[in-house]
């Protein structure tokens, strides 16, 4: 199961990255809304690297809780914006919303885990 969990953190690598491309050739001559579609990159950048951090620290349990919190955050998040654009299954709400609620998931059940002896 690990690799699924890290799979799913790189692909929510791969979807803030290509969110960042797609913010920017759809949002270069309006700076101030790229400005914010570029924060919500960044954000994806991060919930994706503390995972990834996660998965390396598998007895962390705050750094657990803050995974499983941004997780599940960004993936209502994706269902928010699905809803906003007027289809919650568009592939873009569907693939971030479903990688954040997986990682989510592999938080909650890292933060609940026995502490190892």
């Amino acid at each position: 199961m690990k690799i699924v969990d890290r799979v799913c953190a790189w692909i929510l690598v791969l979807g803030g990255l290509l969110h960042g491309v797609g913010s920017y050739l759809g949002y270069k001559h309006e700076p101030m809304t790229m400005f914010w579609a570029l924060s919500a990159t960044q954000l994806t950048l991060l919930i994706a690297a503390v995972n990834l951090l996660r998965i390396n620290r598998p007895g962390d349990r705050p750094l657990a809780w803050i995974a499983f919190v941004s997780s599940l955050a960004w993936a209502i998040g994706a269902c928010v914006f699905g809803a906003l654009i007027g289809n919650v299954f568009d592939p873009r709400a569907l693939t971030h919303g479903l990688t954040a609620l997986a990682l989510a998931a592999f938080s909650l059940k890292a933060a609940l885990a026995p502490n190892p002896a």
